[in-house]
């Protein structure tokens, strides 16, 4: 019989740790043979520009300064304040976060302008994120501008922020649906002439496969050689995937939003990325993640975006057990082998404990354990049975979970005598 991943893989500490419970496949040296992971991995918060073009969101000032202090506070290595051109209370914002003291990197948007550049450097921040339409396609349709523009563009406005010293992330719009002929030598000319830093791997409409992806990422950086960042959209849901692979072909600085806000299907979410890079590749980059539903829940309530209940990490009831099933696993391991229930501990992401919940899927150990949550526990199995079909029937008739309220309701017609 062959080597399986629990025989062949020394590196348990990764994959199943007292926090979380990942595959031991994720750590075959089969598959991490091939990365090129970078020495150091950052992420760049883009919430408060990126997350802020999702329709509907708008931001005042307070509230961006409000979300980059409780970036800051995570850890997160840089945040992207947002684009001081759009309009005063931009500026405001990009300014007083500069300004701000916190630990992580403040970063302005611009436009390949020169007006745009230079109220980012009197704005104060360390680094300008600088865009500029990359496929000649979308140069010549939408903006109606003859490529050699776009180069000289960039090219005069990357040297001007460099000579100003803030650093340049170079970010080509629609990077993923031009030719790689094309880009790739657009992308030397500009780093040649103008300065580049580090190089954004931009798919502007979340169009590329994994498998292109990594590709694509290994072509740039080897044709470039300079650090590379991601900057993902999640318009076929492929953001987290595709972050984790240009990853491990070696780009150091992921560009996320929080709860994956954004323009059209929004961003790479933070805490999702985050998170599988920990559990699934072994990266920990320093990030407090037990501050992420704190952090997501700051956003919803301050953009008015309501996300779905079992969103990953931080969806409201994604440690609510309903399942019968489920529910006896979670009495049975109990609090010491808890990740056998689920794939990390609630902690980790700082959400409460698991709640055994009341619904039409629930089951006879779901019924002992509200019975034994109110001090009931001398109730016998015909009556637990008889209980649970009333349980069913009654949460099928609201369509939704019961309240401890009408759960005693249904234990006082049924079992009288035991109240």
């Amino acid at each position: 019989m062959g080597s399986g991943p629990q025989e062949g893989n020394k590196a348990e500490g990764k994959w199943k740790t007292d926090q979380w419970f990942s595959s031991p496949w994720n750590y075959l040296p089969e598959i991490t043979g091939s990365f090129n992971l970078a020495p150091v991995i950052k992420v760049h918060d883009v919430t408060l520009r990126d997350g802020e073009q999702q329709a509907g969101v708008e931001l005042r000032a307070d509230e961006k300064v409000r979300i980059a202090e409780s970036l800051a506070e995570a850890g997160i290595h840089r945040i992207e304040a947002g684009l001081p051109a759009v309009s005063p209370a931009d500026e405001e914002a990009v300014r007083r976060i500069a300004a701000a003291g916190f630990d992580s990197e403040i970063y302005a948007f611009s436009r390949c302008m020169v007006s745009d550049v230079e109220l980012a450097i009197d704005c104060g921040v360390a680094g300008v994120v600088m865009e500029i339409p990359s496929s000649h396609h979308l140069i010549e349709k939408a903006y109606r501008w003859p490529v050699e523009r776009a180069l000289e563009a960039s090219i005069e406005t990357t040297k001007l922020a460099h000579d100003a010293g803030l650093k340049v992330s170079f970010f080509p719009i629609d990077a993923t649906r031009a030719g790689m002929v094309e880009l790739l030598s657009d992308l030397e000319t500009v780093a040649r002439e103008g300065h580049v830093d580090t190089v954004g791997l931009v798919d502007t409409f979340g169009v590329t496969s994994p498998h292109a992806i990594a590709y694509f990422a290994r072509e740039v950086g080897r044709r470039l050689a300079v650090p590379l960042e991601t900057h993902f959209h999640m318009d076929f849901g492929m953001g987290v995937a595709n972050t984790a692979l240009a990853v491990a072909e070696g780009a150091s600085v992921i560009q996320t939003t929080v709860s994956g806000l954004g323009e059209r299907a929004g961003n790479a979410p933070m805490e999702e990325t985050v998170l599988a890079l920990l559990t699934m590749y072994g990266i920990d980059m320093g990030i407090k993640t037990e501050r992420f539903t704190a952090i997501a829940r700051l956003v919803a309530e301050l953009t008015g975006v309501t996300q779905p209940s079992n969103r990953p990490v931080t969806g409201e009831r994604l440690f609510n057990v309903e399942s019968g099933i489920i529910a006896t696993w979670v009495k049975n391991v109990g609090e010491a082998d808890l990740t056998e229930a689920f794939p990390y501990r609630p902690g980790l992401v700082g959400q409460p404990e698991p709640e055994i919940v009341l619904g039409k899927g629930s089951g006879l150990d779901s019924v002992a354990i509200w019975l034994s949550r109110n001090g009931i526990d001398d109730a016998n199995p015909k009556e637990i049975e008889e209980i649970l079909r009333e349980v069913k029937v009654r949460s099928l008739e609201k369509k939704a979970l019961l309240t401890n309220e009408e759960f005693l309701d249904i234990v006082e017609k049924t079992i009288p005598d035991k109240q």
